[in-house]
């Protein structure tokens, strides 16, 4: 099996670029194994560079495997000064990370024979395929989260302020060994409209929905799942979102394949939900990929110009978002396979009571 590095070495021809420069952190792990917060790597023919500061030289020296290990100077780019071969170079580098400063600083400490190229997103597209061991990873992921959820629910909703459940939910997921993969949303009643609502200082009340968005990092990987949930009785029009959004997921689910464009799948739900009269009430997209970071590629939406690839992990989480009545958004994390997908989130997605 090739490496990580050699498949992102592949695509250097498509920008024409000879090397490639990584100094997004997240892309230098994927590549070197390397977790500390400053480095950069190097990667081309017969070149396999990492240089870091002396902070982290034993560190490095311990997780990257692959790349010769360099401590780098205290002016940090300077360690690109030297190494270059004979002749004209193209250097491809991350434009969607280096900022404006950096790039002017590397362009003057480099020689005229290395030519600065784009090459963002080169690392990205070779992580968007996640290997067996990063699926595992992130199914790991998933199931702390899952369990984490179900122990803050059997202690209840009602009467706790939604700043409490999604910091119970945290600590949960803490004890258990793993970081939030984000903010934890708690929302309830009207305040369930916003679909990246706050948690706030006010309780939840009975007879109302809430919805709870929330993930785990473990061992470096993202789960992301969203359920909603009823204290009690809800009114017709609560009930009702909630049944339109629970058949706008199923239905995407059952479409998510290899070879499907994320556009696509989004209109599977967003048509549905359309049809039952609330299409100015889902604005978002349906879903995005989850790896490393907890939004990546591909992504569904309604401009997305991805095509779902054979271990993708993806989010399915279509909503709807009604201002003063309130929201429902269900979301699973699924693995794509060849003919269908695995649904590595584990809470059922009837309407559950949770008072």
């Amino acid at each position: 099996m090739t490496s990580r590095a050699d498949r992102v070495e592949a695509r250097l021809g498509d920008r024409d670029a000879g090397q490639l420069l990584v100094t997004n952190l997240v892309n230098l792990r994927y590549l070197t194994g390397f977790t500390g917060s400053n480095g950069m790597c190097l990667l081309g023919a017969g070149v396999r560079r990492f240089i870091t500061d002396f902070r982290y030289v034993t560190q490095a020296r311990a997780q990257v495997h692959g790349f010769e290990v360099e401590p780098g100077p205290q002016d940090f780019l300077e360690a690109l000064r030297e190494g270059w071969p004979p002749g004209q170079l193209r250097m491809g580098f991350e434009d969607d990370h280096l900022t404006v400063r950096r790039h002017a600083r590397l362009r003057d400490l480099l020689p005229e024979t290395v030519e600065l190229v784009l090459a963002g997103g080169l690392v990205e597209a070779e992580r968007a395929v996640k290997e067996p061991g990063e699926i595992e990873a992130i199914r790991a992921a998933s199931a702390l989260a899952d369990a984490a959820l179900e122990a803050v629910l059997a202690r209840g909703l009602v009467g706790r302020t939604e700043r409490e459940v999604a910091r119970a939910l945290e600590e949960e997921m803490r004890d258990r060994g793993a970081e939030p993969s984000f903010a934890t949303i708690v929302a309830s009643g009207a305040h369930g409209a916003r679909p990246h609502a706050v948690a706030r200082d006010e309780p939840i009340t009975p007879d109302t929905l809430v919805t709870i968005d929330w993930g785990a990092v473990l061992a470096g990987y993202c789960s992301d799942c969203t359920r909603t949930f009823a204290t009690g009785s809800l009114t017709e029009a609560q009930r009702e979102i909630y049944q339109t959004v629970e058949r706008a997921q199923g239905a995407s689910l059952e479409a998510v394949k290899a070879g499907a464009a994320g556009r696509e799948l989004d209109a599977v739900a967003r048509d549905l939900i359309t049809d039952a009269g609330h299409g100015e009430h889902f604005g978002h997209g349906l879903g995005h990929g989850v790896g490393l970071q907890v939004h990546e590629s591909p992504r569904l939406a309604r401009t997305s110009v991805d095509v779902l690839r054979q271990g993708n992990v993806v989010t399915v989480e279509p909503g709807v978002y009604v201002e003063g009545v309130g929201g429902v958004r269900i979301e699973d994390l699924v693995v794509v396979g060849e003919a269908g997908c695995e649904v590595l989130s584990s809470l059922p997605k009837t309407l559950r009571i949770v008072a």
